[in-house]
This record gives structure tokens, sequence and C-alpha cells, in this order.
């Protein structure tokens, strides 16, 4: 296992200021812990690190379930294969995890805006 990155060392000890933590770094931390755990305690990890920036920053409501849990899980599905030479690799082999917008191939927008989304993990409404 290699050693945890200053990013990750960082979000884990709860010393990441909210504001200039990007989307980018969402996905960076993601990659990080699937790579050292197995998809539930990554979760756990990644979700309680991110309600606890929400609340740092004075805005609770900001953490999104859903959104939390489906990205780490496309995070998980691209990088299950490994074969990534660190996380830099896998941005740029995975590029369009870089856009928030992804998940609408999946949700729809009130679905995934819904109060029930931020407070619990979804799934995508069935398709017929």
């Amino acid at each position: 296992m290699q050693p945890k990155s200053p990013l990750l060392q960082a979000f884990l000890a709860g010393a990441i200021d909210n504001a200039a933590f990007r989307h980018a770094d969402h996905v960076r931390v993601g990659f990080e812990l699937l790579g050292a755990h197995d998809f539930t305690t990554a979760a756990q990890a990644f979700s309680t690190a991110l309600r606890a920036i929400a609340r740092r920053a004075e805005n609770p409501a900001a953490y999104h379930e859903t959104i939390t849990i489906a990205f780490l899980a496309l995070i998980a599905e691209r990088s299950a294969g490994g074969g990534f030479d660190g996380v830099e690799d896998f941005l740029q082999r995975n590029a369009d995890l870089l856009d928030k917008a992804i998940l609408e191939r999946w949700y729809a927008p009130e679905r995934l805006c819904s109060a029930v989304a931020r407070r619990v993990f979804i799934l995508p409404e069935a398709r017929r």
C-alpha cells in the first residue's frame, strides 16, 4: 500500500479548507481511499470527512449523500481493474469524472436534487 498523500492526510484529519477543496480533489481522495480500503470502509471515511468539512464551513446542508456515494461508486468501478500509475494517471484516463454533471447520465436532475437524495443514497430511477 502506498503512503497517504498530503491531501488525503489533511482530508482524513479534518484539516481541509472547504473553499479550496474542489471536485477534482474529491475524486483524488476517493481514488486513494479505495486503493487502501474496501468500498464500505472507504465510503464511511469519505462521507464522514465530507460531513465534517461541511459542518466546519457552517453549512452542513452542503453534504449530499447520493452524490457522495454515486461518485465513489463510479471511482471504484473505474479503478477496479487496476493498472493505474497513481491518481494523476487515473484522472487523466477518466477525465469525465471531473465533470460533476456526469451523474445526469443516471439521475434526472429533479431526482438528484431532491431532499431525500441529499439525506440518503437513492438509486437512479428505473428505466422501463
